[in-house]
């Protein structure tokens, strides 16, 4: 007759109590928030199905709430996401930008403001009007496109230079009162440049067009731009000279919108580009959620060069210039001069 070892004497049951409890030490967080947990296969030593059953169930009790403190601590970090890199949010940061122009160390910026070229505009002094003009002999795109800026910017004109040199037309339209004039050029039926030049005394800017969509390219009504004055949003002009770009865009419209149009146009500069759309807004019943409708046209800006004074091509004074050679002047991807 065999004997029976002394440490076979232990209930079956018991030896199944006694390993799940050792199993409950290994259920513990880790510190990076990670819960970590038993295998199932430990599980696969238990003869008895419905104590199997039990301690499995027990064990996935146990890792949902371990999961749940965890979120809950790792909210109450509140460390912040790992955004991606873009050349945007790695900008090297210019020495002109201006993060606040109301701070007491932009004091002398805005007296600058004050007495620059707008600021009898954005005192309200006198009312804008625009002439709008284009190169000789416009082709049909470019035609619609300075029709449809006419309906965009209140109080402006649409004329054909017949020939006329931009000198001669900035003569002109100061006699008869302009405050600015719009040159649109052309190059392969597209329109591909504009001439901004703010009169009596300057300055003159010039964009490079790209991107040009008309009304009817956007399949929009034009019924729907309405005669009354938008609103204008200037977006992200952060730099000495891109105040000085957004002033100039800004004065190009009234000061005082017709809120009742609903209309909006926004100048939104990203990474030196600068994006115009052209918007219809409205309200829900409630008052809370706004819709907007674009109605065209659309066009991004590049700013080329600016000028002091009006135009002139051969002895003007420059305040600011790109070179035409590629990365001659933009030493790096990540600085913006807007």
């Amino acid at each position: 007759m065999k004997m029976k070892p002394k440490n076979m004497d232990i209930d079956e049951n018991e030896e199944q109590t006694i390993k799940t409890e050792d199993d409950k030490d290994d259920i513990k967080p880790s510190l990076s928030g990670q819960v970590l947990f038993p295998s199932e296969n430990k599980f696969s030593g238990i003869k008895n199905k419905q104590v199997r059953m039990q301690q499995y169930q027990k064990v996935k009790r146990e890792k949902k709430k371990a999961k749940k403190e965890a979120k809950k601590s790792k909210d109450k970090e509140d460390l912040p996401k790992n955004a991606p890199h873009t050349i945007e949010s790695l900008r090297e940061q210019d020495e002109t930008t201006i993060n606040d122009l109301k701070d007491d160390e932009n004091e002398l910026i805005r007296d600058d403001l004050e007495e620059d070229e707008f600021g009898d505009y954005f005192k309200q002094s006198y009312e804008p009007k625009v002439l709008i003009t284009y190169s000789d002999n416009p082709l049909r795109k470019t035609r619609i496109f300075g029709r449809e800026l006419t309906r965009i910017i209140p109080n402006s004109t649409s004329l054909y230079r017949n020939r006329s040199g931009v000198k001669k037309i900035v003569r002109s339209a100061i006699k008869k009162g302009y405050t600015d004039v719009l040159v649109v050029n052309e190059n392969r039926k597209e329109p591909n440049g504009l001439l901004v030049i703010h009169l009596p005394d300057g300055p003159t800017a010039h964009f490079r067009v790209s991107n040009v969509r008309i009304t009817t390219e956007l399949r929009k009504n034009h019924k729907d731009i309405t005669a009354h004055r938008p609103e204008v949003v200037l977006n992200n002009f952060t730099t000495r000279l891109g105040f000085t770009i957004g002033r100039m865009l800004g004065a190009l419209f009234h000061y005082d919108p017709e809120f009742e149009g609903q209309r909006a146009v926004t100048f939104h500069n990203q990474r030196d580009y600068i994006f115009f759309r052209h918007y219809r807004y409205g309200f829900d019943a409630n008052g809370k959620k706004c819709r907007l409708k674009e109605l065209g046209p659309r066009f991004t800006l590049k700013l080329k060069s600016l000028q002091k004074g009006t135009f002139d091509s051969k002895y003007g004074q420059y305040e600011w210039i790109i070179d035409g050679r590629r990365h001659s002047m933009e030493t790096s991807r990540r600085k913006f001069n807007l």
